[in-house]
């Protein structure tokens, strides 16, 4: 049962996904006793490698920078978080929002966007490298837990939230690098021409709330700018001035703090009120219509689009491109450059059971199992495993 702030039961919307209607999985499995098909689809990416292997991945910083920054783990968990928090308002399957939220990153390669352009470099001839097919890969094929299958097994709508999370992908399909989408689409249909269900968008959404405030709660901790500097900027800058007048006995810590709470509150009420807006103007009366409505159901207002949008491009400014950033992004891929062209040239050097893998294999598969092993690292053990390859140690 759902309760809405002031208690009361809130009941579940027509154009929520339902569990009792799921698609199912690729591969049958007798149902669980105590968990909906959603509810188990989230404990299993829960119970992931990949998903612990998030705690050393991080996104702006490197994970040596500190023990206080973002990591991709507790961004997942954030994002979890807000996107139950958005689905319960709106009377949506919590457990499915859950689920698509906490999965969302775990193609994440280490050192975050330049990880991300590294690989995609190294793997330039053979299709390229997009962390949301890797996402898709680590839950439909590399995780290997499972006597019966590869990958995860989850349902249809979990699998299909992952993918369409940000909207319809049918475009992107001709591209080498999703390829993996489109083959196991052929199989497995998940509609890539159509949108995604609501849990699926309050995910997305939940995704860019939580990476807009932790980035400015992360760049003031580091010192990349000053809380005076964002008395401009909207959304955090009327916050922070309200905050001034209203309590001028906290300090810069407790102010920073406060006002990031306060702005992911105004940012998730947004989307909350905008949604209904446009449920109430759509008529959507299933999870079907949501897919079919050609828009998406669930966004940020237009002001508050602009508000972010504008926020985006101070943090890109002050932040993403500060010279102690563009620093440990040109050595993240430098780490990566060196290890890829490494373990692809010489795979002996690679652990034994990856090694053994490479046999008989040919160019393009020998390079997707390298990059599979590089995008499985943390932060800590690439550094530590180019070390390895790269600085002779000779016991003196």
């Amino acid at each position: 049962m759902s309760l809405d702030i002031q208690g009361r039961e809130i009941g579940r919307a027509a154009y929520a996904a339902d569990p009792r209607q799921s698609l199912g999985r690729l591969y049958p499995e007798a149902a669980s006793r105590t968990r909906t098909p959603f509810a188990r689809d989230r404990d299993r990416v829960i119970h992931t490698s990949a998903f612990r292997r998030l705690k050393g991945k991080t996104q702006v910083f490197v994970a040596h920078e500190g023990d206080y920054f973002r990591t991709r783990l507790t961004h997942s968990l954030e994002v979890a978080q807000i996107a139950r928090s958005i689905a319960q308002a709106l009377g949506l399957d919590v457990d499915l929002a859950e689920a698509v939220a906490l999965a969302h990153d775990l193609g994440h390669p280490p050192f975050g966007h330049a990880g991300e352009e590294a690989l995609d470099a190294g793997m330039a001839p053979f299709g390229g490298f997009d962390h949301n097919v890797q996402t898709f890969r680590v839950l439909t094929e590399l995780e290997r837990r499972y006597p019966d299958f590869d990958g995860l097994n989850l349902t249809w709508e979990t699998l299909e939230g992952i993918v369409k999370h940000n909207g319809p992908v049918g475009d992107r399909l001709g591209m080498p690098a999703w390829r993996p989408i489109a083959d196991f689409s052929s199989r497995y249909d998940l509609r890539l021409t159509t949108f995604a269900s609501a849990e699926a968008q309050v995910a997305a959404l939940a995704d860019d709330i939580a990476y807009n405030n932790h980035d400015v709660d992360d760049g003031l901790e580091a010192g990349l700018f000053r809380l005076e500097e964002l008395v401009e900027v909207p959304l955090i800058g009327p916050i922070l001035r309200r905050l001034q007048a209203e309590r001028p006995d906290l300090d810069a810590r407790m102010l920073r703090l406060e006002a990031v709470r306060r702005m992911i509150g105004a940012m998730v009420g947004d989307v909350i009120d905008q949604a209904r807006a446009r449920i109430a103007a759509s008529g959507v009366d299933s999870a079907e219509a949501v897919r079919l409505l050609g828009a998406p159901l669930i966004a940020f207002s237009a002001d508050m689009g602009e508000d972010l949008s504008r926020l985006r491009l101070f943090l890109h400014q002050r932040m993403y491109r500060h010279f102690r950033v563009n620093r440990m992004r040109s050595q993240a891929r430098r780490i990566l450059a060196d290890m890829f062209g490494l373990f692809f040239s010489e795979p002996e050097v690679l652990p034994t059971e990856w090694f053994d893998r490479t046999r008989g294999l040919d160019d393009g598969e020998r390079a997707r199992l390298v990059c599979d092993y590089i995008a499985g690292m943390t932060d800590r053990f690439a550094v530590e495993e180019h070390r390895r390859l790269f600085t002779l140690d000779l016991g003196i």
